[in-house]
């Protein structure tokens, strides 16, 4: 233990030279000078660099790696021409140097065994530096998350290449919610009801990588302006990105009189109502609708393999994301409740009352109650036959009564989905607040930059990095993604993987 501990004194001569001067510039006189925030900044400057070399000189005190005489790689070729070899490492405390035993043939890939048990990425940049770059970027613009980077870490990140660290960061998702443990959701398996829930938000886009029809408009389009895309040329720089969530939640059963109440103020259950529990949310702006859609039963069918809980589906009323819906709900084999969204209702309701009354009449809000509490009550039908015939009775001009006509023939075409007394009897919910929520949080808040215009790879990290914040799985994704990047840059390349058991210290 005593030759041990000796060895690691001696192994640490430039940590503890740098801890000494650190100490030795604290206690000067012109430190004691200083006002606090200079101190700040010099610790902080000082102190990494003592990071940096304790890191460095541990890396070293740790050996050379050597496996022996040979190593067989994966691609069957043995590997006998050892020498030292030099690479930098990118780390949150600075620039180290690390030396490790490489083994390598001619015409073949080198193998370090020093490097697979680090589990060193082949890029210079560490985890820990990818890590912060993943979670900046996921909050804000490039420029601010390489800014916030260099003030955390010293280390100065070009967007080229932090463009590249996300989009790596980001590869590894698809496969983490396939092999997610659920027994992590915390009793989620143990309600009875699968909210499934899409909607679509469009993203300003790289002509090149806009979908060939838009693509196609936006050529043919010419530009009024020079510097800036005006009022409805904008139509033709997006690509549609698909917003998913599926949640667990327990029944809620409540009256049409009592929504009423709660959409007046007259009534809330904050209290009462209950949470969404292993929420998911994301968004894909590269998989087609469909593809996403089929990720949301596969989500949903992962939580409830055996299809013994209640699935319920709201959507907005988009008539292709309507068939996407029922489609997959076939292909899949479940029994599912497909409702409206309740929300997108009473915006049809407000525009047809303006049809009526004058915008700021007390008529109007009186009028949208009665129509709302109908509809609730089941009889959408009723409703929409009753507004188009009082508008006949006032002689509405034509012009007028578009907005009446678009509510009637909406109730009327979703009907069937629009049975909400019996969906709050059963306790299901009728408001795609969450989806909505998604759509705002995930893409208008982030990818919604004034005057940005994403690649499609970039969009699409950015997308999945700020899903796993949202869904509160980025740090268990990061665990999991530093084993692949095991698996793909070094368990991959020995033909033995267990032979890094057998490391012997060579100093």
């Amino acid at each position: 233990m005593e030759d041990g501990f000796l060895k690691a004194r001696c192994g640490f001569n430039a940590s503890q030279e740098q801890f000494l001067k650190l100490t030795q510039d604290l206690s000067s006189s012109d430190t004691m000078r200083m006002k606090h925030s200079a101190l700040e900044n010099m610790i902080t400057v000082e102190g990494r660099e003592l990071l940096r070399r304790l890191f460095e000189e541990h890396i070293k005190l740790r050996g050379y790696d050597d496996l022996g005489k040979s190593i067989k790689g994966s691609d069957g070729i043995t590997r006998n021409h050892k020498r030292l070899q030099k690479r930098t490492l990118i780390s949150v405390f600075g620039k180290v140097e690390i030396e490790r035993m490489g083994y390598g043939t001619r015409g073949t890939t080198s193998i370090f065994p020093k490097d697979a048990l680090l589990n060193l990425p082949i890029e210079s940049y560490s985890h820990g530096i990818r890590r912060l770059i993943a979670k900046e970027v996921s909050k804000n613009s490039f420029d601010e998350a390489i800014d916030a980077v260099k003030q955390m870490t010293g280390v100065l990140i070009p967007k080229r290449q932090a463009e590249i660290l996300a989009k790596k960061a980001a590869e590894d998702f698809d496969e983490f919610y396939i092999t997610q443990d659920l027994s992590e959701f915390n009793n989620a398996h143990e309600l009875p009801l699968i909210v499934l829930t899409t909607d679509g938000k469009g993203i300003v886009m790289r002509r090149d990588d806009l979908r060939e029809v838009t693509r196609k408009k936006a050529e043919a389009t010419k530009h009024k302006l020079n510097k800036r895309l005006s009022r409805g040329e904008k139509a033709n720089a997006k690509r549609m990105s698909t917003v998913a969530s599926v949640y667990n939640i327990a029944l809620f059963v409540r009256t049409p009189e009592q929504i009423i109440g709660e959409l007046k103020a007259q009534e809330s259950y904050a209290a009462s109502r209950p949470r969404p529990l292993a929420k998911r949310v994301w968004a894909s702006v590269e998989k087609e609708a469909i593809e996403v859609t089929a990720d949301i039963f596969s989500e949903a069918l992962r939580r409830d393999p055996d299809k013994r809980k209640k699935w319920v589906c709201l959507i907005d009323g988009d008539r292709r994301q309507l068939n996407r819906v029922r489609a997959q709900a076939k292909k899949f084999g479940v029994n599912l409740t497909i409702i409206m969204d309740i929300i997108h209702v009473i915006e049809y309701l407000w525009k047809a009352s303006r049809a009526f009354y004058a915008e700021t009449s007390p008529e109007v809000e009186r009028w949208v109650t009665q129509k709302l509490q109908g509809i609730l009550q089941g009889k959408a039908g009723h409703v929409a036959a009753g507004i188009r015939r009082a508008a006949t009775l006032r002689k509405i001009p034509e012009k007028t009564r578009e907005p009446i006509e678009k509510c009637a023939n909406y109730l009327l075409k979703y009907a069937p989905y629009l049975r909400y007394h019996l969906y709050l009897k059963e306790g299901f919910p009728i408001a795609t607040g969450i989806i909505e929520g998604a759509c705002r949080h995930l893409i208008k808040d982030r990818m919604d930059v004034t005057g940005a215009r994403w690649s499609l790879q970039g969009a699409e990290a950015v997308i999945k990095l700020r899903s796993l914040r949202s869904s509160g799985d980025f740090d268990r994704y990061w665990e999991f993604h530093e084993d692949q990047e095991y698996l793909r840059n070094h368990h991959s390349q020995y033909a033995d993987p267990s032979i890094l058991n057998n490391i012997t210290e060579t100093m």
